[in-house]
């Protein structure tokens, strides 16, 4: 190996340890660890247009997935309908606070901060408009990552739907498609956000500002 690269054009793999020197990759393309022949990493094409269209996408169905109704529910002539928000308040209401504070933070509050996060960091990246705070600012990003629990509550409504298909008439409703569509876009974040590319860039900028 040779010392005269600086440290973080260094790379360890996973499997066997080795260090390797970060070779230029295009996008599309992974790196290869020459030890064990490990993936390294890989460089996604288009990391940053995907990351900020898919969180657009994500903010715009934030408010029909937690404002309109999840299921319509009709037995012995009772009609009742809820949606997300409305279950929070009726958690409220039975004085279930701490469950509902769990749902709040974990099902509402956590997955708008990631997409907003993630439609902020890919725009100041798209802009070119890279600032030691922005830095800071994505480091933070990645506490978020295991946070989020909206995949969590879905499980748990469809397991209450196959429970109660014997008991009521369902209708599922547009919230719970809604729902379904801003889960598919926070997955698909973290598949099209390409983090080394980001701190890659960032350096870069970083680096240029200091000169």
């Amino acid at each position: 190996m040779n010392s005269c690269y600086p440290p973080h054009n260094w790379v360890a793999c996973l499997k066997c340890d080795t260090l390797s020197v970060l070779p230029p990759i295009s996008p599309g393309e992974s790196a290869i660890c020459p030890c064990c022949g490990a993936t390294l990493f890989s460089r996604k094409k288009q990391s940053i247009e995907r990351t900020l269209a898919i969180s657009t996408a994500g903010l715009l169905i934030y408010i029909p997935a937690i404002t309109l109704p999840l299921l319509s529910i009709r037995a012995l002539g009772v009609y009742n309908e809820v949606s997300l928000l409305q279950s929070i308040l009726l958690l409220i209401e039975d004085e279930f606070y701490l469950v509902a504070f769990c749902v709040f933070i974990f099902t509402l509050a956590v997955p708008l901060v990631r997409l907003f996060s993630t439609f902020y960091l890919s725009l100041q990246l798209k802009r070119q408009q890279i600032t030691p705070s922005l830095l800071t600012f994505f480091r933070s990003y990645h506490q978020l990552d295991h946070w989020g629990m909206t995949q969590v509550f879905f499980l748990g409504v469809i397991i209450s739907i196959y429970k109660l298909l014997t008991m009521a008439t369902l209708t599922i409703g547009s919230g719970l498609i809604s729902l379904f569509l801003l889960l598919l876009c926070s997955t698909l974040i973290t598949s099209t956000l390409d983090h080394h590319y980001v701190w890659e860039k960032m350096e870069q900028a970083l680096a240029i500002s200091r000169e």
